[in-house]
């Protein structure tokens, strides 16, 4: 079942679901604190792997948190600024697959749903991970199915 929507600039509690939608084992959404929370985090640690980014960068958006976005981004493409739409409803995440491609590097291919001004927008993307100096960053991804962002 996804996470009801939100809003960005939305907190979340760490005993709510998380926002990007994992399920433990019993097919319930895992709580905040215990799923994205902890790399969230001001001091937090850097996610393991690729698709714990991912994850938790989708929850970044629902959340509103650009500085968290900037800061997992390869410094080879990051953008100079990043300003989020407030009036974006994030509706949901899949992750489709998560593939170690090769020591260092993986990929991700993931549906975000969200609706913006009345109308839905679906993004499909597979996405590439770099691991460098034992932390994970986004670097680019291709978007699939005529997604655009």
């Amino acid at each position: 079942m996804p996470a009801a929507p939100l809003s960005l600039f939305a907190s979340v509690a760490a005993t709510e679901p998380c926002p990007c939608g994992r399920q433990d084992a019993r097919g319930r959404l895992r709580p905040h604190g215990q799923c994205c929370g902890p790399w969230l985090a001001p001091d937090g640690a850097p996610a393991p792997d690729a698709e714990a980014l991912m994850r938790s960068r989708y929850s970044a958006f629902v959340l509103g948190r650009a500085d968290y976005l900037q800061a997992t981004w390869h410094a080879s493409t990051r953008p100079a600024d990043l300003v989020l739409d407030p009036a974006v409803r994030w509706l949901g995440l899949q992750v489709r697959g998560h593939w170690v491609t090769g020591a260092d590097t993986a990929e991700v291919e993931f549906v975000a749903r969200s609706r913006q001004g009345g109308r839905g927008v679906r993004l499909h993307e597979r996405s590439r991970f770099v691991r460098e100096a034992g932390r994970w960053w986004y670097v680019d991804g291709d978007f699939r199915d005529g997604s655009a962002a």
